[in-house]
């Protein structure tokens, strides 16, 4: 029986990677591969796309469909029971919206994370009271549990992040430190966490001073662009902004390279990293 949906793990994004690739080098259709299972061409789409849990006898037949020998078949069944295997944050994933599901397999595996705030701090370099009071301000159609749900699970994603020490490269506007999010207490925590993080090897932060002249993102909402070094997985872009809880995922090599050329853009004006450590003193 399938679990409950939580998103693919990067192990699962892969092997569903490889298996249309192999489809694709053997010069078949996913009608062709559906048919070698017995199926309908929707089910392979969704083997494909990471969208169900990877079956090995579906997996079976496909490779053999594809024509690989039985030496390498063996090989990418030995790699089901590691991919099918749920993520770390399973249990949380009654806290996360929608697009978030297909996210953190990509967040989770990230070797960089470059982000563009346009008023608040950036989420990933946000106090566990920081953002707390972000939630209360924007996301009035959660309950309180929910809140304090999503405040304990962004906690664990920055915990996880240091662990496998991926690196977070920030630009955002002067705006977030004039900001009142929360009380004094809650800001001056917040701007000393800041302080704390850019002292470290991991997180680069750059700020747009009020006074600044127009930028490539100005205007822009929030984007966040994550880096994997897996050669199966592209790139992913996320743009917030719209609805609350919903927002735009990208992963086509053009729309991502556009929005790392803005931020590139953007972090060329930007206070360079030892000015923006000042802006914070």
């Amino acid at each position: 029986m399938a679990r409950e949906r939580s998103g693919p793990t990067l192990a699962h994004l892969v092997l569903a990677t490889r298996l249309k690739m192999l489809r694709e080098a053997a010069g078949l259709t996913r009608q062709h591969a559906a048919d070698a299972l017995g199926a309908h061409p929707v089910t392979v789409r969704r083997i494909e796309q990471a969208q169900t849990s990877l079956d090995e006898g579906q997996v079976r037949s496909l490779l053999r469909a594809y024509g690989l020998p039985a030496a390498e078949i063996d090989e990418f069944l030995g790699k089901l029971a590691t991919a099918n295997l749920p993520g770390w944050w399973h249990p949380w994933r009654a806290a996360m919206d929608p697009w978030q599901l297909d996210l953190m397999s990509v967040e989770s595996a990230a070797s960089m994370i470059r982000a563009w705030e346009p008023a608040l701090v950036p989420a990933l370099l946000r106090t566990r009271a920081y953002a707390r009071a972000v939630d209360d301000a924007l996301r009035p159609d959660l309950s309180a549990a929910e809140k304090d749900a999503r405040t304990e699970l962004l906690m664990i994603r920055q915990e996880q992040l240091r662990a496998q020490q991926t690196r977070i490269w920030a630009v955002m506007s002067a705006v977030a430190l004039h900001t009142r999010v929360g009380g004094s207490d809650v800001m001056a925590e917040q701007v000393a966490a800041l302080r704390a993080a850019v002292d470290g090897p991991d997180v680069t932060l750059q700020i747009h001073p009020l006074d600044g002249p127009p930028h490539a993102l100005t205007g822009t909402p929030a984007i966040t662009v994550y880096r994997v070094e897996a050669r199966e997985i592209p790139d992913r872009v996320v743009r917030e902004g719209g609805p609350a809880g919903s927002a735009d995922v990208w992963d086509a090599s053009a729309t991502v390279t556009d929005y790392r050329l803005l931020l590139d853009y953007s972090c060329a004006i930007a206070l360079h990293p030892d000015k923006s450590k000042e802006a914070l003193s």
